[in-house]
């Protein structure tokens, strides 16, 4: 069955985002990749070294990867619309995804600046992912601004905790004529599965992975919970019910075993 991911002009198989951040070693970045198969790679434009071979992160991301740089750092608008706007020209990509913090504690991200910020750079040609607290308003926002996406959080970056967010994350998939892609907070590919199954068109991973005990496994737990968790949501989850039902109705066979015995 083909079920082929078409977004901002990409066609993808694999309905995972790896993020950069976090790894020991960028040597690592390649095996990472090759494990989650995944096409889409999210870099901080800070982290664009051309003058250091060793540092500059895109010397590792193999050349079949998709490069979405990203303003982390920004703090407003205008520093997330300048950081954009270098990243295009550093590497030629009209990809965005727009992260906007000013909250030093929780790193929550700021919805009204990121809707701004979107609006903006659609106009000037960006296909924008914006990075966003799991708000309907905000959300709406962000798609009449022409967003490409949404990328809700699932719990605060870096936590691991999970899809703390499940449930907006399902009004979103209902109400917002977007993709959906959960960025933050997963911490083991369950929970993955679990944003799949619910109808998120993809998942955004990177502590959960880099902060493993064995990353290239890892990554590639993470490539087999999404794909079955898709599969999941298209082969739509059996229903839920309140009380037990029997899988085999016992009575009726008992009944009729019983009338053939005293025959």
């Amino acid at each position: 069955m083909q079920d082929t991911f078409k977004i901002a002009g990409l066609e993808l198989e694999s309905r995972i985002f790896i993020g950069s951040g976090k790894f020991p070693n960028n040597r690592l970045i390649p095996e990472i990749i090759k494990a989650s198969q995944a096409q889409v790679m999210t870099v901080a434009v800070r982290r664009f070294d051309f003058e250091n071979k060793d540092e500059n992160i895109l010397n590792f991301i193999p050349e079949n990867v998709f490069l979405m740089p990203n303003t982390s750092g920004a703090r407003n608008v205008e520093e997330a619309v300048r950081i954009a706007r270098i990243a295009k020209a550093a590497s030629n990509t009209n990809l965005i995804k727009i992260e906007i913090i000013n909250d030093n504690k929780y790193l929550l991200p700021d919805n009204y600046a990121t809707a701004k910020a979107c609006e903006i750079l659609s106009k000037e040609g960006f296909s924008v992912f914006p990075y966003m607290n799991a708000d309907l308003y905000a959300a709406r926002d962000m798609a009449n601004a022409g967003a490409a996406a949404v990328m809700p959080i699932g719990a605060p970056i870096g936590t691991n905790k999970g899809l703390k967010s499940k449930e907006m994350v399902r009004i979103l998939i209902e109400e917002i004529n977007l993709p959906v892609i959960v960025d933050a907070g997963l911490g083991a590919p369950a929970q993955a599965c679990e944003c799949m199954e619910i109808g998120c068109a993809a998942v955004m991973v990177n502590t959960a992975i880099s902060s493993s005990a064995n990353p290239v496994l890892m990554a590639e737990a993470f490539k087999d919970a999404v794909k079955a968790g898709r599969k999941a949501y298209l082969a739509g989850l059996g229903i839920v019910s309140e009380t037990a039902k029997a899988s085999s109705p016992l009575t009726g066979f008992l009944t009729e075993a019983y009338e053939e015995a005293v025959k």
